[in-house]
């Protein structure tokens, strides 16, 4: 069965390049972003775990964890890390799961159950391991977003995308196409035009169904 959005992610435990983690547990009720890769030491992963590592300052003023996963050990990791560190000018402070076991592949269903790592494998062997998903502060799945390995992540889209599920299960508005923080949102059909005005004051009708408003400035 595939993970679907608002589904609770599954609870494992796993070793990473920070010591054992229980899932849940580290969850802790925050947002998190999980992003993972077929292996360590390819040339596209290591530029995306650069980029996570420089946007640090963002993802604390999102209150937002980030973990990341790779199918190899916890040596392994620990050797990518210094690479990633050099070409980041960053420290990496986010632990990386060891998924030796393909265990965490599978329950996310990044690769199908009877998904094995032949001998001399290469990242193509798990290929399909290049996801990201966006787990809200109630466990459950807000989005996910899988790319093929030879094309990078945009994680400015990433950070637009998480401030955008923040807003929306926050404000209980939704958001519009290429929405960023400040624009105008939408309020949901199910809010009356009386109750939309109680809450948010004016508003713009484009067509019965679509409107448009500031949030309150905080």
């Amino acid at each position: 069965m595939s993970l679907r959005i608002n589904d609770l992610v599954p609870d494992f435990e796993a070793d990473t390049s920070q010591g054992a983690i229980r899932f849940h547990e580290w969850l802790d009720g925050k947002w998190a972003i999980l992003f993972s890769h077929p292996k360590d030491f390819t040339p596209v992963c290591t530029t995306e775990f650069s980029a996570v590592a420089k946007l640090s300052d963002e993802w604390k003023k999102r209150d937002t964890k980030v973990i990341g996963i790779s199918v190899d050990d916890v040596e392994d990791h620990k050797g990518w890390i210094k690479d990633i560190e050099s070409l980041a000018s960053s420290d990496v402070g986010f632990p990386i799961i060891a998924d030796e076991d393909l265990k965490v592949a599978k329950l996310f269903d990044m690769l199908p159950a009877e998904a094995y790592l032949p001998d001399g494998r290469t990242p193509a062997d798990s290929a399909t391991v290049r996801s990201v998903f966006i787990i809200g502060p109630d466990k459950q799945l807000k989005l996910s977003m899988t790319y093929p390995m030879n094309v990078g992540r945009n994680f400015a889209e990433v950070l637009r995308a998480l401030d955008a599920l923040q807003t929306a299960n926050g404000k209980g508005v939704a958001t519009p196409a290429d929405w960023t923080v400040g624009e105008d949102v939408i309020i949901p059909p199910t809010v009356s035009d009386e109750d939309a005005k109680a809450k948010f004051g004016e508003f713009e009708t484009v067509f019965p169904y679509l409107r448009r408003t500031k949030l309150p400035q905080q």
